[in-house]
């Protein structure tokens, strides 16, 4: 795969420009309130103003109300939403017909299977850990990525869930994404990035 990165759970300025400066190819704000990295649609406005053209902002939203929604997008000048709750192929449509790039989670767990995604029209899949009830990404723990297989057949596949500079080799050599998504894998504590673990989640996915 290509080294696309989605580098998550923003909600610092140098965090941001020093993930762009490493190549990501995306940043993610997370506006679901109970996260402990949620940030708010202005400040991530005043982030997004502070990058370049090149690099996508990507809203994270749990069940949210897509008026909500629609606002922060503007607000925070976003160029994807991360749809990460239980919306229905419905919601997710309405999105799209707004102009917004969608991609839809799906939390890997037992009862997880690939088909899941086809009820979806979205512009990539994020597969994440789904074994933490009441919580949506940032755990730190990975799922069995062998229950990735197949998925890429509906579409363009983003693996998140627990990565790290440590198993992501491995883990794209398994999923064979097209992207990754890293968040608590690269920081010091919610929210709050450390510059080596970036560098080193890059030097070690592009080996």
């Amino acid at each position: 795969m290509k080294e696309r990165v989605k580098i998550c759970g923003i909600t610092r300025l140098e965090d941001a420009l020093e993930a762009e400066r490493l190549g990501a190819s995306a940043v993610g704000f997370i506006f679901f309130r109970n996260s402990k990295r949620y940030i708010t649609p202005d400040h991530a406005g005043e982030i997004s103003t502070r990058l370049g053209p090149f690099i996508a902002r990507v809203g994270v939203f749990v069940d949210e109300d897509i008026t909500r929604v629609d606002d922060i997008a503007v607000r925070a000048r976003l160029t994807a939403v991360q749809l990460h709750g239980s919306e229905d192929p419905g919601y997710a449509e309405r999105l799209r017909n707004r102009g917004l790039r969608i991609i839809k989670a799906f939390r890997v767990g037992p009862d997880f299977t690939p088909d899941l995604l086809m009820a979806y029209t979205a512009d990539a899949y994020l597969l994440d850990s789904g074994d933490s009830e009441g919580t949506y990404g940032g755990t730190g723990k990975s799922f069995e990525w062998h229950r990735a297989a197949g998925c890429e057949q509906y579409g363009k596949i983003i693996l998140a869930g627990g990565l790290s500079a440590g198993n992501v080799r491995e883990a794209v050599a398994t999923v064979k994404p097209w992207a990754v998504d890293v968040s608590s894998g690269v920081e010091v504590s919610p929210g709050i990035k450390d510059a080596q673990k970036m560098r080193s989640f890059f030097t070690a996915l592009h080996a």
